[in-house]
């Protein structure tokens, strides 16, 4: 069956229909019912659109724990839900970040528990694995002047706003200041600084598993970074 078809059926059927009333009924036995996404105040049930925090697909649709959780689901208006999920002319001024901080700090786990479906990510890491088939922690010397010229020009693609993407999020380690501040000018974007002391990063580097074989390559980033950090 069809990817659309899939969802289709589940979104006809009396399961859910009778999960999204449900919903309603409860959130709105205080006072109404108000918009998850806005705040506002939703005038009518059938303007409710409940909002799935996961978004379902073929393979997860029948897992109950995400299509059926209340836990995981908003109600939102019409013009909200398309404004979450980019669609339908919805209008939403698109935002970048540029997020910097040491190696091991996190930056990809605060990215990746922000960002939504179609925001567009710009890491130096994951360009590697993507053009080599290695571990993103794995970095071949030779591919830097390849990785760099498709990092250059995703750069110019944010900075250009070229493409549909929602949201830009900017990856690096970028210690100097002086560089970090022009390309977030450059790109319009907003500084989001991870902060992890050194003795961190090390701790982070000694109990990773993955990285055994690379410790002493990635020592040396942990090292250059905080020897060239600027605030």
């Amino acid at each position: 069956m069809a990817r659309h078809s899939v969802l289709q059926a589940f979104y006809t059927s009396q399961e859910w229909i009778d999960f999204r009333m449900i919903l309603i009924v409860e959130r709105s036995k205080k006072d109404g019912i108000y918009c998850e996404h806005c705040g506002l105040r939703v005038l009518k049930s059938r303007d409710v659109v409940a909002h799935h925090e996961i978004e379902l697909t073929p393979d997860n649709v029948h897992d109950h724990t995400i299509s059926l959780n209340p836990a995981l689901i908003k109600l939102v208006h019409h013009t909200c839900h398309n404004e979450i999920h980019k669609r339908f002319g919805a209008k939403r001024a698109r935002s970048v970040y540029l997020v910097y901080g040491p190696p091991l700090s996190g930056k990809k786990t605060f990215v990746s528990e922000r960002m939504m479906r179609g925001d567009i990510v710009v890491d130096m890491d994951k360009l590697y694995e993507a053009i080599s088939l290695q571990p993103s922690y794995d970095k071949p010397d030779n591919l830097f002047s390849n990785v760099m010229g498709i990092h250059n020009l995703l750069l110019d693609n944010v900075k250009t706003r070229m493409g549909k993407w929602g949201d830009a999020w900017v990856i690096g380690g970028y210690p100097d200041k002086f560089r970090r501040e022009r390309t977030a000018n450059d790109l319009g974007a907003e500084l989001v600084y991870i902060e992890a002391t050194k003795d961190e990063c090390m701790s982070r580097l000694n109990t990773d598993p993955q990285r055994q074989h690379v410790q002493a390559e990635w020592r040396g980033y942990i090292d250059k970074w905080f020897e060239q950090y600027q605030e």
